[in-house]
């Protein structure tokens, strides 16, 4: 068996860690795979670069001017096909397909020609809209009968809203493939029956965590920061800002007394220009193992996102030991259960204060139901699966 993964990074981002751990599995069991990606610069020794990152800038740009998302990048594709004939896998595994890294339509041409077995990862809603990878905040649903008007179509075209035909276009696109889709949650398998795509099979396998790395881990972190005595409101994220719930922590720092303190991660100069001064900044940090600390020293992770899949940090909070609070926001609760962490509704701010103060006032999370919990985001088990399911299809 051969296997070849399509991703816009290699062995870097989250889509990218994922594809390496999956070709890292393919590797133990001697089946032959490579990863092809565009953004970056990977040393892992199975990944093949399509195009530099001056070429996705253009297409980009070259997108956002004409309207047409997902179907430019003729030359990066055309690369990819040749790879293909000359490497002939039995696979075709698709992650991000939306960072100007192929056009969609030429490549899912080649596959259903050559009849090519595809899996295809969602890792957002992209794939069955015309351009929006998130649609939450928006309150949109024509992707449900046909994307037209779109409302965020500024963030992804200037001057054409071409959301009609990019959705017909897609639509027409995705016919007759040998395709099973996967999702990393059931919010998201749930939305897919929902769309042009509910005929095609879909599998929930959820994304996991590196247990070796993620556990609870002492440091000296609290002292560091002159928190020796407060309680610490932890928030996570790699983008802050209104869809990750930046103006939730800064209102939160309005009302919750001086003996808490929130520390948020992943910040840079410009987010610090928008917080109080009693919210301790972390810029972001490449260290896993710092990551793990802050998450150990934490009383709460607070996870206030509005647009959400699966997301990562929930997993890690949870294996170092720290409980959760979360919106009910896609796949974000049901990485939760009633031992280890919160949900409250989408936006109810009062409500997460209050939830907030009562984990770390009562206690009614322990460590122990955290850590328990987190076993079953073991990436060894996660990425398993997809071995299982390669098998299993073929």
């Amino acid at each position: 068996m051969k296997v070849v993964q399509i991703n816009a990074t290699c062995g870097s981002g989250s889509t990218g860690k994922i594809c390496a751990s999956i070709s890292e599995l393919l590797n133990k069991n001697n089946i032959t795979n490579n990863i092809f990606y565009s953004v970056g610069i990977s040393n892992y020794s199975n990944g093949i670069r399509i195009c530099n990152n001056f070429y996705i800038k253009v297409q980009a740009l070259y997108s956002r001017f004409f309207g047409n998302y997902g179907f430019n990048s003729f030359w990066a594709t055309k690369k990819i096909i040749h790879l293909l004939d000359k490497l002939k896998p039995d696979i075709v595994h698709l992650h991000n397909l939306h960072s100007h890294n192929c056009n969609i339509g030429k490549l899912l041409d080649y596959l259903r020609e050559k009849n090519i077995r595809v899996f295809w990862t969602f890792h957002d809603c992209w794939a069955f809209t015309a351009y929006c990878p998130h649609y939450t905040m928006a309150k949109c649903d024509y992707w449900k009968t046909e994307c037209h008007d779109c409302c965020q179509r500024k963030y992804y075209s200037w001057f054409f809203d071409r959301s009609r035909y990019l959705y017909r276009k897609k639509k027409e696109a995705m016919k007759g493939l040998d395709l099973t889709i996967i999702t990393p949650s059931q919010w998201l398998a749930n939305l897919v029956k929902q769309s042009f795509l509910k005929d095609y099979p879909v599998k929930v396998i959820n994304n996991g965590i590196d247990l070796t790395v993620f556990k609870p881990t002492e440091s000296d972190f609290r002292k560091k920061n002159g928190l020796i005595d407060k309680k610490i409101v932890l928030g996570v994220a790699f983008g802050w800002g209104v869809r990750k719930g930046l103006d939730v922590f800064i209102e939160l720092a309005k009302r919750l007394p001086d003996d808490y303190r929130i520390v948020l991660v992943g910040t840079n100069d410009n987010v610090d220009k928008q917080l109080p001064a009693n919210i301790i900044s972390i810029h972001r940090t490449q260290n896993q193992k710092e990551l793990a600390e802050i998450y150990t020293a934490a009383d709460v992770l607070a996870n206030p996102t509005r647009e959400e899949n699966y997301p990562t940090v929930n997993m890690e909070s949870l294996a170092c030991g720290t409980p959760v609070v979360t919106f009910r926001t896609g796949g974000s609760p049901e990485i939760l259960d009633e031992t280890c962490g919160s949900v409250v509704d989408y936006d109810d701010v009062e409500m997460m204060y209050s939830e907030i103060r009562r984990v770390c006032e009562k206690k009614i999370y322990p460590t122990t139901a955290c850590l328990n919990r987190a076993i079953s985001f073991d990436m060894n088990d996660k990425f398993k699966e997809y071995l299982d399911v390669y098998m299993e299809l073929l």
